[in-house]
């Protein structure tokens, strides 16, 4: 795509929805939204790049083996906190039996693992989400 108003718009646009969608990710347990919101988001948002800049260009910016860690780092802390739970209290993803802090309810830092764990998910959805994109962009030009 050649046209600069559209170029100058997203590249403004992306670093906000990003930032809204790790906010929506971080505030998942104590309002709606959560990981897999927040993480469509900023998978939504490497989307919109790749449609206005191209597939090099975005892969420039989200390589695949970014994309690879990414969706296995995300799953791997998700099970590693339920394991955390597991070896200490007894249960998988064991909550408040496991020692993690629980805070105030309401504030940002309370759930105890709950936002750790919206994190894990959070990754793993916005980099399956861009890596489905960008197999669908190369099976279709190929």
């Amino acid at each position: 795509m050649n046209d600069i108003i559209i170029k100058t718009v997203v590249r403004l646009i992306i670093p906000f929805v990003q930032i809204y969608g790790i906010y929506i990710i971080l505030h998942g347990h104590i309002s709606p939204g959560g990981g897999f919101a927040g993480g469509a988001l900023i998978g939504t948002s490497l989307v919109l790049y790749t449609l206005v800049f191209g597939i090099e260009k975005s892969k420039e910016k989200f390589s695949e083996r970014v994309s690879e860690f990414a969706e296995s780092g995300g799953i791997i802390l998700y099970i590693a906190i339920g394991l955390i739970g597991l070896f200490v209290s007894g249960s998988f993803l064991t909550n408040i039996d496991s020692g993690f802090p629980v805070g105030h309810p309401g504030t940002v830092i309370s759930g105890g693992m709950i936002p750790l764990l919206m994190i894990g998910i959070g990754i793993k959805v916005a980099s399956t989400i861009i890596t489905l994109f960008h197999a669908l962009i190369e099976e279709e030009e190929a």
